[in-house]
């Protein structure tokens, strides 16, 4: 079974539209969305309803914390988050508000564990970015492979039999073996809003049958959706960063 991990779109609907077609050609069985569908991005509608037909046609989908800030107000936003927030909620109809709300924290399938931020208190929103907020995830699940995203940056852990802990580099492109003799825990990049220094969409696809994870890159039209979030009003440092993949 190969898996498509797509984390953090945010709304941009240039971003995953590449991603969509990118994945379309590489015999994918199913979709797990991790989380963040809205938030920072111009066309949180088009998103939040292309979630929702693939999620009719099978895929899974987690709430990330931009998603629930929807609903339950966040203060640990900064201002230009919240900004956005607060924009995107006056453009959702009560049913995309309800999707959201209706969505899960954790997906398990087998040896398998999806959560947006850190199996870790999935509900705290903490940021996997080194080996010691990586053993958090390892220390409460007993899953062989975690994936998340909400760092917006990709990264790879794995910790071995005794616990310990060690950072991998990630490579695009390439299949990774997730050796069984170790448990990984894989940060899945950002599908629209990558902050890696690289203005391009990023998602990962595990291949569950040779125990493979293959992180990718799209490039897009990253101009129109900076465009079209200056038209909308939204910050312009948002759209500056994400010229550069900041």
């Amino acid at each position: 079974m190969r898996l498509a991990l797509l984390s953090d779109i945010h709304a941009n609907q240039e971003a995953f539209e590449a991603v969509l077609a990118d994945l379309s050609q590489r015999g994918i069985d199913r979709i797990a969305v991790l989380g963040d569908i809205v938030g920072y991005g111009p066309d949180p509608q088009w998103c939040i309803e292309t979630v929702e037909d693939l999620v009719a046609g099978g895929a899974w989908c987690l709430r990330g914390n931009h998603d629930r800030a929807v609903g339950v107000p966040d203060g640990a936003f900064n201002t230009n988050a919240r900004r956005v927030i607060d924009w995107t909620v006056n453009r959702l109809s009560k049913r995309h508000k309800l999707f959201l709300s209706d969505l899960p924290l954790v997906i398990e399938d087998g040896d398998l564990m999806l959560v947006h931020a850190s199996a870790n208190d999935p509900a705290d929103w903490i940021y996997v970015t080194s080996e010691a907020r990586a053993l958090g995830s390892f220390s409460v699940t007993k899953a062989r492979l975690i994936f998340c995203g909400h760092v917006h940056r990709p990264q790879l852990y794995s910790a071995d039999l005794g616990g310990r802990v060690a950072g991998h580099p990630v490579i695009f492109g390439q299949p990774l073996p997730l050796i069984r003799s170790r448990r990984w825990l894989g940060v899945i990049g950002s599908v629209g809003q990558p902050r890696d220094g690289v203005a391009q969409a990023g998602y990962a696809i595990l291949d569950r049958d040779r125990n493979e994870l293959t992180f990718r890159r799209v490039g897009y039209d990253v101009t129109t959706t900076a465009k079209k979030m200056r038209a909308a009003g939204l910050p312009e440092a948002l759209a500056a960063r994400l010229m550069k993949g900041e």
